[in-house]
């Protein structure tokens, strides 16, 4: 199947389909091909205090048409849980951009629990990682620090993260069976990172 028919039928899938849910474990090997990649729209909602650079959150510029999802407050606390994670391991905010747009493929930043048949295999929390592949327990993934600093650690075993378009870096951590829709998030990712990345 093409990546476009593909790429269509992962977009269609209503409601959290989770359609990035195969976290198979910390660390593995896997290239993709992305879209084309067109331009970053500009990022949104810049503080007062933090000067956005869209060059360094969005280097590659977007790819593909993106989505936006409107937050409630349990979902920009997750995402301000990601910012923190990220600060605290040292990474900077490339890394939380990855981080977030992942999380919002895998869970719409929602601290997921077991869904049975509706959730892929065993797969918890915001970044959906399987405790049967190595995660952690599900006490531990279904905790938004140690989820993302597990995904972080997963990401820093990647050489070249901080050079690679967002959905390549994800899926090199993540393994989905649908590598190129993380790049869907990557605007709205970029945004969140731009408005809490010093209040988080």
């Amino acid at each position: 199947m093409n990546t476009t028919i593909l790429r269509k039928s992962v977009l269609g899938i209503a409601g959290l389909a989770f359609a990035g849910g195969l976290a198979a474990g910390p660390l593995h090997h896997a290239t993709t091909t992305g879209t084309g990649t067109v331009d970053a729209r500009p990022v949104a909602a810049v503080q007062a205090d933090k000067t956005a650079d869209a060059g360094k959150l969005i280097p590659h510029g977007v790819q593909g048409t993106q989505s936006r999802i409107d937050l409630d407050a349990e979902q920009t606390a997750n995402a301000k849980a990601i910012i923190a994670a990220t600060k605290k391991t040292g990474l900077d905010e490339r890394a939380a951009v990855i981080s977030i747009g992942t999380a919002l493929q895998e869970s719409k930043l929602q601290n997921l629990g077991h869904l049975g048949d509706r959730n892929d295999h065993d797969s918890l929390g915001l970044f959906q990682q399987r405790p049967s592949s190595g995660w952690g327990s599900p006490e531990q993934i279904t905790d938004p620090q140690y989820a993302t600093t597990a995904f972080l650690k997963g990401l820093r075993q990647v050489d070249g993260w901080q050079d690679m378009p967002l959905t390549d870096a994800a899926q090199t951590v993540q393994v989905s069976a649908y590598p190129d829709a993380y790049a869907q998030w990557e605007q709205q990712a970029a945004d969140l990172v731009t408005q809490h990345w010093n209040n988080s």
